[in-house]
């Protein structure tokens, strides 16, 4: 088959730049494009379906087209979408019916319209709306994160609800998917817990029934063991492995050197936790006394000793609150901070951590969709601590009780010191969950089995098994951009009905 993804609001490269450079740039770039790999080995042809964006910042974004060498099988094509420059995801609403067109316009001028195609985000998935209307090519919706569970945290209040929408354009977002999970053949779900919990929210209860099991596919995403395998090397290893030494050697007494190190790493965000998990080395002496904490957040060499330099808006924010911790509790010499620019530098540094110091991965979200990171960590040979709120209450245990990790409460941080000591403390155990965390990847989360998932899917649609719903309404404004008719009055009325 022929297949497109349509992720508008990222951007492609063969280098992989920005994965980390800006918040519009995250777990789904990474979900794409190994999901889109995984696709062309098994013989379909792929094209990532994107933004061309003309900026200085990112020269890599510029072309028409573009691929990735060791792939041939798939296409980067790049549409103007709007202004030529970089554009938040907020602002790329007016602008899909123009980028919609062109797509149109270029697959039935090149004669190669795709027998399928799977949107990503509500961004996408709109413009799939769309693409079905004028081609008849069915979809696949997989919206990654959805914006009502972020509406319930970002408004508190009826006061909040006006200037929340304007800054995160809400009306647009929930409409969009509202559209797109109705019109898709199939709505495709890391976790049931994400289907029950996140698509039972009461704005969407008139475009999809949860228990509609024809409309769901439940498809775990994968680890890209190419970069994250526990028998893996890159061309970093030798250099991420100083690195740390150096900075150990830097930020930490030598009677602490060789402790265990728990590693965190993820962008700045308040709903990451990091400050919960520097409280854990807080509030528990057993937890300083015996482990380490090495946080990966920053381009700047000392982002917690000079926030101000580091960051800005939120993430400065997140980084002084950090620092006070660190004064307050005199953790300067079991928390220190560390550089890992890559996918690459960060599976080397999982490995290091492995062999030399019993390491440890933590995430502490607050609540955590899915949660890629740690079964990369898993991969790498890192036994994991993390938040058992959403996805990794499903993905660390199965069916039958058994435990591939530890959950903690993200909002104890009590809970958080308790987890990490029963590894620290119990070497058996992390030898275990070690071994056991290296099965569980094998067996349910690579990359060729998401893909599996996805194609097996596309072929009971194409035999007639389509869940789209065709007669739910699609507003004006997502066929020309300009039609007032997804207004915040009306997301207001949705939003506060009994």
């Amino acid at each position: 088959m022929r297949i497109a993804f349509f992720n508008p609001q990222g951007n492609f490269d063969p280098t992989d730049r920005g994965w980390m450079e800006h918040p519009d740039f995250g777990g789904q770039l990474v979900y794409v494009k190994e999901l889109a790999l995984a696709m062309a080995e098994m013989g379909h042809r792929v094209d990532i379906v994107t933004r061309r964006i003309q900026d200085p910042r990112w020269p890599e974004f510029a072309g028409d087209t573009d691929a990735y060498p060791e792939q041939p099988g798939v296409r980067i094509l790049r549409f103007p979408c709007g202004p030529p420059h970089f554009l938040p995801k907020e602002q790329l609403w007016p602008h899909l019916p123009e980028w919609t067109q062109r797509i149109v316009e270029f697959y039935r001028s090149s004669k190669q319209v795709p027998d399928f195609v799977t949107a990503h985000y509500a961004d996408g998935g709109i413009v799939a709306v769309r693409f079905r209307e004028l081609t008849g090519v069915p979809f696949t919706f997989t919206a990654h994160s959805l914006g009502a569970q972020k509406m319930d945290k970002f408004i508190a209040s009826p006061q909040e609800f006006d200037q929340r929408v304007a800054q995160f354009q809400f009306h647009r977002r929930i409409a969009a998917e509202r559209v797109s999970m109705a019109h898709a053949s199939r709505v495709v779900v890391s976790t049931r817990l994400e289907r029950q919990e996140q698509y039972r929210h009461r704005l969407y209860r008139d475009a999809i029934r949860v228990d509609d099991d024809k409309k769901f596919a439940v498809i775990p995403p994968g680890v890209n063991l190419r970069i994250f395998g526990h028998q893996q090397r890159n061309e970093q290893e030798e250099t991420v492995r100083r690195r740390i030494l150096e900075r150990i050697q830097q930020c930490l007494p030598p009677e602490r050197r060789t402790l265990p190190l728990v590693i965190a790493s993820s962008r700045l965000d308040a709903k990451k936790n990091h400050i919960g998990l520097v409280r854990a080395w807080a509030v528990n002496s057993r937890l300083r006394q015996k482990a380490n904490l090495m946080i990966n957040v920053s381009e700047h060499p000392e982002p917690f000793r000079n926030p101000e330099a580091a960051a800005s808006g939120e993430a400065l924010r997140i980084l002084q609150a950090i620092r006070q911790v660190l004064d307050e509790a005199d953790l300067w010499t079991a928390v220190f901070s560390v550089q890992l620019r890559s996918q690459q530098e960060l599976a080397a540094a999982y490995r290091f951590l492995s062999q030399k110091f019993r390491g440890i991965f933590a995430l502490t979200t607050f609540y955590e969709p899915f949660g890629l990171a740690p079964l990369e960590a898993m991969a790498a040979g890192l036994p994991v601590v993390v938040t058992r709120n959403g996805g990794p209450s499903e993905s660390l245990k199965d069916e039958s009780g058994n435990m591939y990790g530890i959950l903690v409460d993200p909002h104890s941080p009590e809970d958080i010191a308790r987890g990490i000591l029963t590894l620290v403390e119990q070497p058996d155990q992390w030898h275990q969950l070690q071994q056991r965390g290296w099965q569980r990847i094998q067996a349910r989360y690579t990359w060729h089995k998401t893909a599996q998932g996805y194609l097996r899917e596309m072929e009971r649609i194409h035999r007639g098994e389509d869940a789209a719903r065709r007669d739910f309404p699609v507003p004006q404004y997502f066929r020309d951009g300009q039609t007032e008719d997804v207004t915040p009055e009306w997301l207001r009325r949705l939003y506060y009905a009994e």
